[in-house]
């Protein structure tokens, strides 16, 4: 590859006007993780989520019990002033149709606890193509139409002229009609890159050419890069964004362009309660929608159909101290929390048992956090023998994203709907196995098109198990017993229609991870992709890790386990290496009793009574370095 300068491919005569006159304020401020990634490899993740946590309300407006019904509750709902709870007291809810928050904000849906508040669902609310048993939503009227069909388009729309440059906070658009500061959130796509690898960051979900399937969700047919933010001034054509650009290949060339809805509906939640699926017919359990600032809190969600929760079109919202189990399909799309065109979005300390894919990215978005959440038995149905790791990546335009502190079976960033970047995975703890599984048991496995991952301070694959190091083209050594698989465009270091990507092992960034091959933790110089023309990483300088890359110090909720849980520099752990604690998720699925009125599953398990209050102190969901001016959970 020949050298090109900072911004290689990326250059334009566009994108230069605007370095040489914008700053990169999102990249000059000091992160976690300074000194260990090059600031164009990584986002400050702080702000993820609710800005300055989930608002603790305390007006309960109206109190309802047993014996209402779902029009009752959707009344109360539409009526409640801003900032104040509808509670739903102890007991047994039979619904026969959904809850629908129908465009109202700054509500909070409230139970007893998830162990004494029921919601057992045999219908649900279906609008626009979507279904849900807890809709939170607004069907702006200027939205596309239909999830993957493109049935319509966007009727806000603008081309953006200038302001493309990684980190900056103004841009130009053509049209400013309908925004509004303060309110508005926009989304910024690009077309997707050339059928023709650019051998650099690669957006792509062609199919046989990237993807093995056709595209997943994007705003806009063929431009699956895509960020939401708040437009926080607008003077002239002048736009003012709030994060600004995560991504370094923003260029003239693929005809930049932004959309947005007239409204979106914030500061809405769902918090203790249980829910029961299992005869609704929905497809999804909770669902927010073109949501801003909104969350789910504190739910026992069992037997859902697609999802247990799901973000659409959705940023800096939460889901947090949950318990979600088991899917009614167990084959394919049968997710935990699927993200799915969202951004800036939080997934904390929740437990998934029982569930193909827990947590899933699975639509274009950037600037995720999925942190400290415990998955096990991660059940797939059609193959008792092939193991699904925890944490999936499933469609282009899915970067800039973080996973910490988790505790799960493994990572994949798959070919399915195309290609994956600037991906960091930091102190987590990765076995790569579960009981009975003898397939794609690999910790770590990328997929060809798999570009500038970060693994640091992880701990992974499983003791006596996995026998070698990493399987990579053209000769792979066993794809199902090694700690990476990187760059096979086929399942197990097999080959597909689509070619191999050797770029996916030379631009990972890989540092002090243990592993239980090498039976220590690696600080090898040649695994810093420190040579690259673009994005490279230097070597970093020490071999001391921060104990978070989003969080200031140890959260309030995390109890009396050692902080951080998981890592290298961690001595005394719980797990055959001795350096991972269990993290608070697990530790409060260890203490829960099981639930007398669910049976036993196939793998052996049982559903488990559950109360969050009862495991995690109350108040801020976590200290960060993010602050906001607007109160939490609004739009000002």
């Amino acid at each position: 590859m020949k050298s090109v300068s900072k911004r290689g491919i990326f250059n334009s005569p566009a994108a230069a006007v605007c370095i040489s006159c914008l700053c990169l304020p999102a990249l000059l401020v000091a992160q976690n993780w300074s000194g260990i990634l090059n600031p164009e490899r990584a986002a400050d993740w702080s702000k993820a989520g609710v800005p300055g946590g989930i608002p603790n309300r305390t007006i309960i407006y109206r109190t309802l019990a047993p014996g209402v019904t779902s029009e009752q509750i959707n009344e109360a709902i539409a009526s409640c002033p801003s900032g104040q709870v509808v509670f739903l007291g102890p007991g047994t809810y039979e619904l026969a149709t959904g809850i629908d928050f129908a465009n109202h904000s700054n509500v909070t849906l409230r139970g007893a606890g998830a162990d004494q508040t029921f919601l057992v669902f045999t219908g649900s609310v279906e609008r626009r193509g979507q279904s849900a048993d807890i809709l939170v939503e607004n069907f702006d009227a200027n939205l596309p139409h239909a999830e993957g069909k493109y049935a319509g388009a966007p009727t806000n729309t603008a081309e953006w002229t200038a302001g493309y440059s990684q980190g900056a906070t103004e841009i130009a658009l053509s049209n400013t009609a309908n925004l509004v500061a303060g309110r508005s959130v926009i989304c910024l796509d690009q077309l997707d890159d050339s059928d023709t690898d650019t051998g650099s960051v690669w957006v792509s979900q062609k199919h046989s050419v990237s993807a093995v399937e056709g595209p997943s969700g994007t705003g806009r047919k063929g431009r699956a890069q895509m960020q939401m933010s708040l437009v926080t001034e607008i003077h002239g054509s002048k736009v003012t964004i709030s994060p600004g650009l995560y991504m370094p290949n923003w260029r003239g060339p693929q005809s930049p362009g932004a959309w947005w809805a007239s409204t979106v509906v914030s500061g809405d939640g769902v918090e203790d309660l249980s829910i029961d699926h299992a005869d609704s017919g929905a497809k999804s359990g909770v669902e927010l929608f073109n949501a801003y600032q909104c969350w789910v809190k504190g739910i026992r969600d069992i037997n859902s159909n697609r999802n247990h929760a799901w973000l659409f079109l959705t940023a800096h919202s939460v889901v947090r101290d949950s318990y979600f189990y088991g899917t009614q399909n167990s084959i394919y799309l049968s997710y935990g929390v699927e993200v799915f065109m969202g951004c800036d979005n939080l997934i904390e300390n929740n437990i998934f048992q029982h569930i193909v894919s827990p947590m899933i990215t699975n639509g274009c978005g950037s600037g995720s956090v999925w942190g400290y959440n415990y998955a096990f038995d991660d059940f797939y149905s059609a193959s008792r023998s092939w193991h699904m790791p925890s944490l999936a990546l499933h469609s282009a335009g899915t970067d800039m994203i973080l996973f910490e502190g988790n505790d799960s079976t493994g990572i994949v960033g798959d070919y399915i709907h195309g290609t994956h970047n600037l991906i960091t995975a930091f102190r987590n703890q990765l076995i790569g196995w579960d009981v009975g599984m003898a397939k794609q048991t690999v910790p770590v496995q990328l997929y060809t098109f798999s570009r500038y991952f970060n693994f640091i301070g992880n701990v992974l694959g499983k003791p006596g198990y996995h026998t070698h190091y990493e399987d990579v083209p053209p000769n792979g050594t066993d794809g199902n017993l090694s700690i990476y698989t990187l760059g096979w465009s086929g399942n197990g270091g097999g080959v597909s229609v689509l070619k191999n990507d050797p770029l996916t092992v030379s631009t990972a960034m890989r540092w002090g991870n243990y592993d239980t091959v090498s039976n220590g933790a690696r600080w090898e110089a040649s695994e810093v992709p420190s040579g690259l023309a673009q994005l490279a990483n230097p070597v970093p300088a020490t071999h001391m890790l921060p104990a978070s890359f989003y969080l200031s110090a140890k959260p309030n909720w995390w109890g009396t386990m050692p902080w951080p849980a998981i890592g290298p520099d961690v001595t005394g752990g719980s797990d055959p290496t001795g350096h991972v604690f269990a993290n608070p998720a697990e530790v409060c699925f260890n203490s829960c009793p099981i639930d007398p009125a669910t049976p036993e599953d196939i793998s052996g398990n049982r559903i488990r009574v559950f109360n969050a209050s009862k495991h995690y102190p109350s108040g801020p969901s976590a200290p960060s370095a993010a602050t906001s001016s607007a109160a939490p959970g609004t739009i000002r």
